[in-house]
């Protein structure tokens, strides 16, 4: 048998392998009678494990991998440790919030809180829009990106993203949110595992010699012209962090999936503990390796020394697990979208009652359609990991606004928030576009606290309500887990 047909062999088997244990553990559940519940929420049976599993692989994809080691610098560790703040955040400030106001999407908090429906729309809509054109191409043209240069193959990149596309639909709009966490999970074991043997072999070729490799790119203290500068740690690292994992669909409705809040917890910490142990490792040591063997080769550093390092048959292992990784990732943030987009929008404004899956399905293709027309905008980046991050500002930040104000303040006109969340959308497009005067991580400082001043100015000047802050004097919340003001 031929290499090629070894690696394809295997590839496929553990593909199919992943699908067919998937499938088993999803047959036989009971559908509850709230469908949303049970498609969006696995009718809140998620154990601690497989939210675990599903929080890490839903983060951990191409983008991580094949993105942050084309930096080949070791100072992107910092994206994987700040993650951790921003898990502990998720289970100890967040969670407890969202258990005792029963939500499904993150954003029926901020209904409840502001007494509006429309905030929850609007908020939604722009999740949408983040998901829609920055993170389902950017999560296909990464993983495509990644086999054509492992596998040195010849063909369209455009051609994977679309198999990609159809397999991971597949899981989201058949089997909802059960089957997509339970197929990050064991997909999860083998990424990891192939991950870490990755950056053994990566040290493995150099002779754990590091020597040769310069400086700047071995050093977590960044300069000004690193991708991340020593200093944005001290601003708007942390308020990304919140966002993304305390507020983002994606990620919270794995945790929201829990039948009560201390397993939900434990599997929220569980994910923060591996991503302290076992990422930072795979996400920055193949990436300085091949700088020693290679050169600066930007994004085709992991799929490369993968390629060169592995025997045939764990590279056709190694490429299902990226495979895996990819097809998590893009079903979750579809299950999450037309969670938003069932939830927040057509159930408020359209239609009280639908069939949630087929919906779900509809919607779902849309996006996908619209996901690889965009494929090819993202096959120009020069960094991958980075652009998204500078266009994930465009919404993270003033969304996060949306969040802060409601859940610190009382007598706030939703409306306020909804506008200042608006402006700044539109203020930090301006600085990414036209002007940028500072590191775009201290824009999104920046950015985070004009909205909440604009929110809070509006409120008082315009609609005529002074908002009152929520804190007692001892420190803690008087309300914070109430709904009503």
């Amino acid at each position: 048998m031929s290499n090629e047909m070894i690696q394809i062999s295997v590839f496929i088997g553990l593909t199919a392998l992943i699908a067919l244990v998937t499938y088993l553990k999803c047959r036989g559940h009971d559908r509850s009678q709230d469908s949303n519940k049970e498609f969006f929420l696995a009718s809140g049976g998620l154990s601690w494990v497989f939210i675990a599993g599903s929080i890490t692989l839903t983060n951990l994809s191409t983008d991580q991998l094949i993105g942050m080691n084309g930096n080949q610098m070791a100072v992107v560790v910092w994206w994987e440790l700040a993650a951790v703040v921003g898990l502990a955040i998720l289970a100890k400030v967040f969670l407890p919030v969202y258990y005792k106001n029963n939500c499904t999407t993150t954003t029926e908090l901020l209904e409840k809180r502001y007494n509006d429906k429309n905030i929850r729309a609007v908020i939604a809509g722009l999740f949408l829009f983040g998901n829609i054109f920055i993170f389902l191409p950017s999560v296909l043209y990464g993983g495509s990106l990644f086999m054509k240069s492992m596998f040195n193959a010849d063909f369209e990149i455009l051609t994977m993203a679309a198999m990609f596309a159809v397999v991971g639909a597949a899981y989201a709009i058949f089997g909802g949110l059960r089957a997509v966490a339970i197929s990050d999970t064991f997909s999860g074991i083998l990424l990891l595992g192939m991950g870490l043997l990755i950056v053994y072999l990566s040290m493995n070729a150099i002779n754990f010699d590091f020597s040769g490799i310069p400086a700047e790119r071995l050093t977590l203290i960044g300069n000004d012209e690193s991708p991340i500068p020593w200093h944005v740690l001290l601003t708007g690292m942390i308020f990304i962090q919140t966002f993304y994992w305390s507020t983002n669909q994606t990620i919270t409705q794995r945790a929201m999936a829990a039948p009560n809040l201390k397993e939900a917890q434990k599997g929220v910490f569980t994910a923060g503990l591996i991503r302290l142990l076992i990422v930072p490792p795979m996400i920055v040591i193949p990436g300085i390796v091949s700088y020693k063997l290679y050169g600066d080769i930007g994004d085709l550093a992991y799929g490369r020394i993968a390629g060169d390092l592995l025997p045939v048959w764990l590279s056709g292992a190694f490429a299902a697990a990226i495979a895996a990784a990819v097809l998590t990732t893009f079903n979750s943030i579809l299950n999450s979208s037309a969670a938003l987009y069932v939830c927040d929008i057509h159930e408020r404004y359209i239609n009280e009652t639908p069939n949630v899956a087929k919906l779900s399905a509809v919607f779902s293709i849309v996006l996908v359609a619209i996901a690889l027309t965009l494929v090819p905008v993202y096959a120009k980046a020069e960094s991958i990991i980075n652009l998204v991050q500078e266009l994930f500002g465009l919404l993270s930040m003033p969304i996060l606004s949306t969040f802060i104000v409601g859940l610190l303040f009382r007598n706030v006109e939703a409306k306020a928030a909804m506008f200042a969340a608006l402006f700044g959308a539109a203020m930090y497009g301006y600085f990414v576009f036209v002007w940028m005067p500072l590191h775009y991580i201290h824009m999104m400082c920046f950015t985070l606290f004009a909205c909440v001043g604009l929110a809070l100015a509006l409120n008082r000047f315009v609609f005529g309500n002074k908002a009152q802050l929520i804190f007692k004097t001892k420190g803690q919340t008087e309300e914070l887990q109430q709904v009503t003001r």
